[in-house]
């Protein structure tokens, strides 16, 4: 048994990799600021440094995911109730991953913990304790993303995009009356205008595209929310070999980190290319204000111990934005949805099967 525990854990670590890496720069791809292979290197490398800052901001979530509260505590610590777990919701996101859809590893993982919690013992779940721990987290934070997401586009999609240089001007200049907008301070001056109104320029000290500006910080948010995802996800699929005493939280860690990584090296493509480039044509600005949306929703939960959805979150603020430019796909977001609604009842039913087997 404790051998089929390792692998149903690094099987769900490594699903969870391949449908969970590349959210966070399914902007970036989207919006052709890297191709998927640049994008998919940084994601790699972000989801291994998130899932091991989690060794310090995580471990109450550990603690939630282990089943400890949930169901009796002989339950929470039976192998068999882990292993059905552990398959339950590795299955129901591999199964979601091949066919490109972006589901929750958490929504699989609730749905696992009740499913065995069922079948197990005297069949006792404490669902007050699961509303408020889990079902309220995850149903709050893709509409507060979605909100968050949609104000702030608008706001931002309101002002004019005609200006792409910033320039530093050591002496006064007429380029104000040529169009370009001038912060005045004491000199020197600095100057937001187009490429031709900078090009008017004698020698401006300090010259900056802003577009590349926003490209390396589109970049940086998408893999700030690849660690937050990592830290938020490592220590709930640590936590199925903790319940069990095999290794300690520590090497689970490490070990859940490893096989994320190689799961979205390996099979990340088809949902990247749901969330990409099916649900939402974006520009740079709509992905920079999703991504630092979501990564924000995220390490926030974290700290607070709430197990939110990354997927949900990212889902949200992408979708709130691409309300503002009217270019929702809603047939790819509604098969988005009902996938989320599909994947509690799926996960509870292959895990009751489970535990009745094992």
């Amino acid at each position: 048994m404790e051998t089929l525990l390792i692998i149903a854990a690094t099987f769900l670590g490594f699903s969870n990799g391949a449908n969970d890496n590349f959210k966070g720069f399914a902007t970036v791809w989207g919006s052709d600021t890297l191709t998927y292979r640049q994008a998919l290197t940084l994601a790699t490398i972000a989801t291994i440094l998130g899932g091991l800052m989690s060794l310090i901001l995580s471990e109450s979530l550990m603690q939630q995911f282990s089943g400890k509260g949930l169901v009796p505590p002989d339950v929470a610590g039976n192998p068999a109730f882990i292993v059905s777990i552990a398959l339950a919701a590795a299955c129901t996101v591999l199964l979601a991953t091949r066919m490109g859809l972006p589901i929750s590893t958490t929504h699989a993982l609730i749905g696992a913990l009740v499913g065995a919690g069922l079948a197990t013992g005297e069949g006792i779940v404490h669902f007050g304790q699961l509303t408020h721990a889990f079902v309220l987290p995850l149903l709050v934070s893709p509409v507060v993303a979605g909100t968050l997401g949609f104000a702030v586009y608008r706001l931002l999609s309101s002002r004019t995009r005609a200006s792409d240089c910033a320039c530093l001007v050591a002496t006064s200049t007429d380029a104000t009356a040529s169009g370009a907008a001038v912060l005045r301070t004491a000199s020197p001056q600095l100057l937001v205008g187009s490429d031709s109104h900078c090009d008017r320029l004698a020698e401006p000290v300090v010259r900056l595209r802003l577009s590349h500006m926003l490209d390396r910080f589109h970049a940086l948010s998408a893999a700030s929310i690849c660690f937050a995802r990592a830290v938020n996800d490592t220590p709930k699929l640590a936590a199925l070999l903790v319940a069990a005493r095999l290794i300690g939280a520590r090497a689970s860690i490490v070990v859940i980190a490893a096989v994320m990584a190689a799961g979205g090296l390996l099979f990340a493509r088809h949902v990247a290319q749901t969330m990409s480039q099916r649900m939402v044509r974006m520009d740079q600005v709509q992905g920079l204000v999703a991504n630092v949306i979501t990564a924000a929703l995220v390490i926030f939960a974290s700290k607070l111990g709430m197990p939110v959805s990354t997927t949900q979150v990212s889902v949200g603020s992408i979708a709130g934005t691409g309300l503002v430019s009217g270019a929702v796909n809603w047939t790819t977001l509604r098969g988005i949805l009902l996938s989320w609604v599909a994947t509690l009842p799926i996960a509870a039913l292959i895990a009751y099967l489970l535990a009745h087997v094992l």
